[in-house]
Order: C-alpha cells, then sequence, then structure tokens
C-alpha cells in the first residue's frame, strides 16, 4: 500500500497570499501587517492595505529569487545620491526572472524568457544575452537590448552624431 506524504503546512506561494488577501478577516491583515512592516497599520483603509501587503509579499518572494538586487539597487541610490545622475551601464542590466521579451521580424513573433540564473530562454534552449539570440534570429550582428527595444537607437545614433563636431 503505497501513500504519499504531503507537508502538512506547505509554504504558500506569493500568488496565492496575494489572492487570499481580500478574503482575510481584518484581523488577520493587522497580524500580517506587522509580520511584514512590524508596526501597527497606518490606516483601516482595507483597500490600501491590501494593496501595500500584497506589493511587499511579491518583494519577498522576488528577493528569494534574485537576492543580489537588493544590492545592486543600494549602489545605484549610493551613485544617485553622490552624483545626481544615474549611471546605467548595460551590465547592470537584470531584468527580472520571468520577464517575457516578444519582437516581430520577417513576420515571424519571437518571444525570449529571462531566466532566474540571468540567462534567457529562445525555443527551449538557454542563451547567455540577447545579443546572441538577436543574432540567431537576424543571422547578423545586432546588439540584444535593441533588436528587443530596451533601447533607442535612433536616440543614440543622433547622439553620437552631435557630438563629434
Amino acid at each position: 500500500m503505497k501513500t504519499s506524504k504531503t507537508p502538512a503546512t506547505a509554504p504558500r506561494t506569493a500568488v496565492a497570499q496575494v489572492h487570499e488577501l481580500p478574503n482575510l478577516p481584518f484581523p488577520e491583515i493587522k497580524a500580517l501587517w506587522r509580520k511584514l512592516f512590524g508596526g501597527e497599520t497606518p490606516t483601516h483603509n482595507r483597500q490600501f492595505l491590501e494593496r501595500q501587503l500584497a506589493y511587499k509579499l511579491q518583494e519577498v518572494e522576488f528577493r528569494k529569487v534574485d537576492p543580489g538586487l537588493l544590492e545592486r539597487n543600494n549602489k545605484k541610490i549610493a551613485s544617485l545620491i553622490a552624483t545626481g545622475k544615474l549611471r546605467r551601464r548595460d551590465r547592470d542590466f537584470h531584468p527580472t526572472p520571468g520577464t517575457l521579451f516578444t519582437r516581430e521580424y520577417h513576420g515571424k513573433v519571437h518571444q525570449v524568457i529571462a531566466t532566474a540564473d540571468g540567462q534567457y530562454e529562445f525555443e527551449g534552449r538557454p542563451y547567455r544575452s540577447l545579443s546572441m539570440i538577436a543574432r540567431e534570429i537576424t543571422s547578423s550582428r545586432w546588439s540584444g537590448p535593441v533588436f528587443f527595444g530596451l533601447k533607442d537607437y535612433a536616440a543614440k545614433s543622433s547622439a553620437k552624431k552631435g557630438g563629434s563636431k
């Protein structure tokens, strides 16, 4: 006789917890707020509290997926405070795992998914960069961020022309 052992209290996903928020009694909403924010609720407006809790639950979940995100953001914030300008380098670009990039090229729609390990999946295969995927699709050298619309090539090109006087 086979018996399957399933944990009685399997951890609920952030999606499940967010989905349950509208059905939770208000005292449980307040308890969850204390657990996540470490204090009493700032208001009795349930809609506000649910939205803030939903955001916080997702933030906690994504921190598990990409632990380096907080450190990268703190460095960017420190740089912004120190210089007044946000320097964004291409190598610092790390899309959230699950981000879907879509591009139509020669009548065919191509989709790429960002994975949790910092790579990209295209047609069931892993790639290290969007540029490698753009090259695979077009059979020529392309900037992946430009190909997938993450950068405006025309604006960058005209800025270079204007600056070379």
